[in-house]
């Protein structure tokens, strides 16, 4: 069990630029690249390093934004770098759960994506991608606008699927999952506030993999915190697909049993079957359950852009398996998916993308300039996990490559989760999402 200092140092270190995976593109770059700061405080467009080529960037998440900040930043100014993205802003996933206990506004989780712009000069465009030509290496926007490349990049999010009964909007709007952050969660905040003393709130978790954060766990425990405080008698009801708890289950454990004991049910093995909205029932194969909120969380799979244009070559026909030297997709070459979107052996988590995208960008400079691919790239996937609404718990987990299996696997001595929930860690946790946050959006 790797000890809390260790834990803050890699995931300090992983929000400001300078993870394991940093250090490894590094050690490997070129000397003019090595010779380029890596953080965030230069407001100066990076000089020419001799690299030449284009890029476009779908999606500006944490992995779209990460990626195209640092093709710029490692590439210099002869790497065009386009970002298009539908939104005006990004809303962070990560710390969205506390919006629920009224700690967090999604205000306060918003970032633009001006730095990106003025400070590395990646040209930024507001539209949506309908089509991609991976022959003549052009997307095409709605409206008819088309960007050529070199190299794509694609880190779209997830999509969901529609569980049965909730096919209409409607239906959907009286039982959100609120699993990507914005709107769908201030409406979950305002259900629970309007819930009478002794509700009964119901939220579920699909199969794995799963998009984390928002935390499923904590999300049950932040909610249960707020009611035994502001709604007694309230209960939450956890209808988890999967076997057990998939996460920090020592500290979950001790949540669900000890610090929230009385309050939250839980109940793995579930199977949703169908929900009435009109009852606020959901059919599982435990029964018949009902409750005054619904909080259902669906099945996950790539964001359409990927599925549209058919670059999902997993058997479950739901991701993109991609080469993790690189995040070229295995069938589609030229064409690199990163974040949630990807099929790897690493968590569909904000952090984790942040790195993928580190080592997706050094990769395409590589394979602009000639040079072999880093054959031993690292990440690191680290977490906060709110228990309570002034404590919390973390997780990390540090991943190599492994040339047998051609995978990221874990190095079980660097990973781990806190011993105990404290209110020490809640206070970190806000300056690893500062740290994190500021990286990845300048």
């Amino acid at each position: 069990m790797i000890d809390r200092r260790k834990f803050i140092q890699w995931a300090g270190a992983s929000g400001i630029g300078f993870s394991l995976a940093g250090w490894s593109v590094l050690a490997h770059a070129d000397k003019k690249r090595t010779s380029t700061t890596t953080t965030t405080t230069a407001a100066a467009v990076p000089s020419n390093t001799g690299i030449k080529g284009r890029v476009v960037v779908i999606g500006g998440g944490m992995a779209g934004a990460t990626v195209a900040k640092y093709l710029r930043l490692w590439g210099g100014s002869g790497v065009s770098v386009t970002l298009i993205e539908r939104d005006s802003a990004y809303t962070s996933n990560i710390m969205s759960n506390l919006v629920l206990n009224g700690s967090r506004t999604i205000t306060s989780l918003q970032y633009g994506y001006g730095n990106l712009a003025s400070r590395y000069g990646v040209k930024v465009v507001k539209g949506e991608v309908l089509t991609i030509d991976p022959v003549g290496k052009k997307v095409v926007l709605a409206g008819g606008t088309s960007y050529a490349y070199d190299r794509l990049v694609i880190a779209p999010g997830v999509d969901f699927d529609i569980l049965p009964g909730l096919e209409t909007a409607a239906a959907q709007a009286k039982v959100p999952h609120a699993w990507k952050a914005g709107p769908q969660t201030t409406a979950l905040r305002n259900m629970i506030t309007a819930m009478p003393n002794g509700g009964v709130f119901v939220m579920s978790i699909p199969a794995k993999p799963y998009r984390c954060p928002p935390g499923p766990y904590e999300r049950a425990c932040i909610v249960a915190d707020w009611l035994k405080t502001n709604r007694p008698g309230s209960k939450v009801i956890v209808l988890d697909a999967n076997p057990g708890i998939t996460a920090e289950v020592n500290a979950f454990t001790d949540a669900f049993y000890n610090v929230h004991a009385g309050v939250i049910e839980y109940q793995p093995g579930v199977t949703i079957n169908s929900v009435d909205a009109t009852t606020m029932t959901v059919n599982t194969n435990i029964g018949n359950i009902r409750g005054n909120v619904l909080n259902l969380i669906p099945p996950h799979r790539a964001s359409k852009v990927i599925s549209a244009n058919g670059l999902t070559n997993t058997a479950d026909g739901r991701w993109t398996a991609v080469d993790v030297l690189s995040y070229e997709s295995k069938t589609a070459p030229g064409i690199h998916v990163i974040g949630d979107a990807s099929a790897t052996t690493q968590p569909k988590a904000g952090h984790i993308a942040n790195q993928e995208a580190k080592v997706c960008a050094d990769a395409i400079l590589r394979l602009l300039s000639g040079q072999p691919l880093d054959p031993s790239p690292h990440t690191n996937s680290a977490c906060y996990s709110p228990i309570t609404a002034t404590t919390a718990s973390w997780l990390t987990a540090n991943f190599r490559y492994d040339a047998t299996t051609a995978t990221m696997v874990p190095v079980p001595a660097s990973s781990g989760e806190a011993a105990a929930r404290s209110t020490k860690n809640f206070s970190e946790m806000g300056k690893w999402f500062t740290a994190l946050m500021g990286d990845t959006f300048a």
